[in-house]
């Protein structure tokens, strides 16, 4: 094709039978210079119709995304904020944690010792008796009645 239009620009001093072959040849390049372009570009448009939406979309769906990892930084920002104000507060209770599970082994283990001693369950009755009639008030009539 490119041939063509270079022959045809080469015989501009031709006969014009010549200058009629040749313009009919230059018709003919430019026929299939439309047809090569008319054949990429339905090449090129064969996208199906969801892709072609999608694509449309991406401005959008980019914006979106840019928004949204915005506000996932700012939050993660805040959440950073937030670990760094209680930092000395969980360092603390690393610290006393082991303590006070010492503490309420100490207490089991008293406990159960306690609880093999004879006589122990009665105290126990008398102690909670004791602690239940204190609570109550002096003016309830079935307290009264009781004592």
């Amino acid at each position: 094709m490119y041939g063509k239009l270079v022959d045809m620009a080469s015989s501009k001093g031709a006969s014009p039978s010549d200058n009629k072959s040749s313009a009919q040849a230059a018709v003919d390049a430019a026929q299939a210079a439309v047809e090569i372009a008319q054949a990429v570009a339905s090449g090129t448009l064969r996208i199906p119709r969801a892709s072609a939406q999608l694509a449309a979309q991406l401005p959008d769906l980019l914006e979106n995304l840019a928004v949204a990892t915005e506000r996932l930084n700012s939050t993660i920002d805040r959440a950073e904020r937030y670990m760094a104000l209680t930092d000395p507060m969980v360092r603390t209770l690393d610290r006393l944690l082991p303590q006070l599970e010492a503490l309420i082994a100490t207490g089991n283990d008293l406990f159960k010792a306690l609880s093999n001693l004879p006589g122990i369950s009665r105290l126990g009755r008398l102690v909670s008796e004791r602690s239940s009639s204190k609570g109550d008030d002096p003016k309830n009539p079935r307290r009264r009645a009781k004592g």
